[in-house]
């Protein structure tokens, strides 16, 4: 999403409801939109989580306020801290994503081939990742750059478990297994959620 999209797209959730009823469900969209578009480490995710609530009136305006602050914050453009070379990777690593998505939604192509994309987009995302963060993995290898970036507590357990499983599929695909990776739903999960992560991780 561009900033203007999400500028437009937190204005919505404020303005979702004035139900006090919706008090709650009002707090895990706005938690859920900050997760995947602000990073799992943003700060405004972290007040929302902190908070502590004693009525649904405090709540509910509590978790317009924090998302009031994110608007603010985007709109004066304090949302990136990622470099010009960075930038530039992520948006190569997003192309290559795309092309791995038309590759999947052609049928006369085997989902090995997307695989085999979507696992070098992860690995180039890493890579570059590691790069930024000025940190020298022991392999140049996806699980090599994951275990650097756990080492320095920029990934957590979760993200380390569904990278490794991303990782065999790439492999999977790559080695010409390919009775593991000719199910189509499963690499369409699987774009799904590297796509996930890299939004997650790119702000």
């Amino acid at each position: 999403m561009t900033n203007h999209e999400l500028i437009r797209t937190a204005i919505a959730i404020i303005n979702s409801t004035n139900d006090l009823e919706d008090s709650q469900a009002l707090h895990a969209e706005a938690c859920e939109f900050l997760r995947v578009y602000g990073g799992k480490n943003n700060s405004f995710l972290k007040a929302l989580n902190t908070a502590r609530y004693i009525s649904r009136q405090e709540r509910f305006d509590g978790v317009k306020r924090i998302l009031d602050g994110y608007v603010r914050y985007l709109d004066k453009g304090l949302s990136s801290t990622l470099s010009p070379e960075r930038k530039i990777q992520i948006e190569t690593v997003s192309d290559y994503m795309g092309q791995a998505d038309d590759l999947l939604a052609n049928s006369k192509v085997h989902p090995a081939a997307a695989a085999v994309l979507i696992g070098a987009s992860l690995e180039e995302f890493l890579r570059g990742w590691c790069e930024d963060q000025q940190l020298v993995p022991r392999q140049p290898t996806i699980d090599g750059y994951m275990q650097t970036l756990r080492e320095q507590d920029l990934i957590n357990k979760q993200d380390v478990k569904e990278i490794t499983s991303w990782a065999g599929m790439r492999n999977d695909a790559a080695h010409g297994h390919w009775d593991k990776v000719s199910d189509r739903k499963r690499i369409q999960l699987m774009l799904e959620g590297v796509n996930l992560f890299i939004r997650s991780y790119s702000s």
